[in-house]
This record gives C-alpha cells, sequence and structure tokens, in this order.
C-alpha cells in the first residue's frame, strides 16, 4: 500500500484514462462516435423500403452531391465499375471538383434550413450544440448565423 493518500486526481477507481464519469465528454469525439448509429437509426426508419428509399433520388438524373460521390467512389475502389463502363478520367474528376461549390451551398442551404426546424421544434441551443458536436450553445448559434449569412450572401449573388 502507497503512503500517499489517494485524491481524486490519483485515484483511478477502475476508469480508464481519460474517461472522468464526471466530465462532459469531448464533444467532437462524441459527435464522432454517433455518426453510425446516426445513419442506421435514420435508415432503419425513413429508408427501409424501395419506396422510402426513392423519396431521396430523381429517378433519372444524378443529383450533384450523387455525381461528386460516385467519382469519389470509383476512383477510390469502394464503388466498382460495371462491364465497359469508362475508368474514372482527369475530366470526371475536374467535373466531380466542379460540383463542390453547388454541393457544398446545398448541404449550407440544407443545414440552415434543418436547423431552422429544429429550433421551431423547440429545440434549445444546447440542444443542437450537442446534436452539431459542438462545446457551447454559442458555437452553435454562431454556426447557423454564419450559414445563413452564407446562403443569403450566395442567394443574392445568383439573383444579380
Amino acid at each position: 500500500m502507497s503512503s500517499t493518500p489517494e485524491t481524486p486526481e490519483t485515484s483511478d477507481q477502475g476508469n480508464a484514462p481519460g474517461t472522468d464519469p464526471f466530465e462532459l465528454p469531448d464533444p467532437q469525439q462524441a459527435r464522432a462516435q454517433r455518426v453510425h448509429a446516426s445513419l442506421f437509426r435514420i435508415a432503419e426508419r425513413h429508408a427501409a423500403t424501395d419506396a422510402q428509399r426513392a423519396r431521396q433520388v430523381h429517378p433519372t438524373v444524378l443529383a450533384p452531391h450523387e455525381a461528386v460521390r460516385l467519382v469519389a467512389f470509383l476512383m477510390s475502389g469502394a464503388a466498382r465499375r460495371d462491364e465497359g463502363e469508362p475508368e474514372v478520367d482527369r475530366a470526371d474528376i475536374t467535373a466531380a471538383l466542379s460540383l463542390l461549390p453547388l454541393v457544398r451551398g446545398e448541404l449550407d442551404e440544407l443545414e440552415a434550413g434543418l436547423l431552422r426546424m429544429a429550433r421551431g421544434r423547440g429545440m434549445t441551443w444546447p440542444d443542437v450544440a450537442f446534436g452539431l458536436g459542438l462545446g457551447t450553445p454559442q458555437a452553435a448559434r454562431q454556426r447557423y448565423e454564419r450559414l445563413v449569412g452564407r446562403t443569403r450572401a450566395e442567394g443574392e449573388a445568383e439573383e444579380e
């Protein structure tokens, strides 16, 4: 036995390093740990049937985010080419890169709308911060304000 008395700082109390049950978790780490469960939950609840999955995709035309993802998946080997399908070339990569600002803008609009609806459904800024993996309600609110400002600025630029 040690003659040094144990303090909360020196006692491991059976916890793994960095897992003090009385400390708030790192927001980014907590969010990252929820990613797969989040995807599974949404898929199980809202994309369980062919009809539900069909809501998300235009039946005849690839959406910009789908095109970017397809090129990335084909390049990385995450998707296999069909027989007779050409390999991804420089022009395909350039096309995908060209779509990224549009995809980013659409995602910004989607996120801003989701945040607006979450607030409209009674979620507090601390709730929103938790969902986004942010450390403070202020960070969540600032993120929302930046998104709204950016989407408003993009919309005004397109109208000119």
